[in-house]
């Protein structure tokens, strides 16, 4: 069985920022949850920051790709560095990865550190950019195939695949 990691948010956990969750009702999920396929993650917390805690965005558009190798920071509203926490937790998301063989995730979009598709840009102006966030890249960077929430069908597929493939 194919195990799939899964932003703790999107099971209705509130570890985002605000304290809420961003519970998907998605039926994918539900049938996932109920297979004992899903390993929930949310590299924020792990990494070390409270509930709730500032908005963080990265720096000046660059993208999760650029705050792993140095360049570009992860700042909260307020301007507090938290480029350490966001890596280590991407870093301890990477653990679970390995630690269960994974290799398809579903995360928050949007999120600085779970954005698959889209981050925002630094401003803290609501203005989205197609970067990926930190975890999400150090995901990618690893071999893991990232959908966001809305991408269900397509990470059921590619799961299908997977599970096909190591039965060949």
């Amino acid at each position: 069985m194919e195990y799939v990691l899964v932003s703790s948010c999107l099971l209705g956990n509130p570890v985002r920022y605000d304290g809420q969750g961003k519970l998907s009702r998605s039926p994918i999920l539900q049938r996932w949850i109920d297979e004992g396929r899903v390993v929930s993650v949310c590299p924020e917390v792990e990494g070390g920051m409270p509930i709730p805690r500032p908005p963080a965005e990265i720096t000046d558009g660059s993208g999760g790709a650029l705050v792993l190798i140095g360049i570009a920071r992860v700042v909260e509203k307020g301007g507090r560095d938290a480029t350490t926490e966001f890596i280590d937790g991407a870093n301890e998301a990477l653990k679970k990865v390995r630690a269960k063989g994974i290799r398809v995730a579903v995360m928050k979009e949007g999120s600085a550190s779970c954005g698959s598709g889209y981050t925002y840009d630094g401003s803290f102006t609501g203005t989205m950019i197609r970067k990926t966030g930190v975890t999400s890249e150090r995901l990618r960077q690893a071999g893991v195939i990232v959908f966001n929430e809305d991408q269900f069908l397509s990470a059921e597929t590619e799961i299908n695949r997977l599970e096909l493939a190591s039965a060949a």
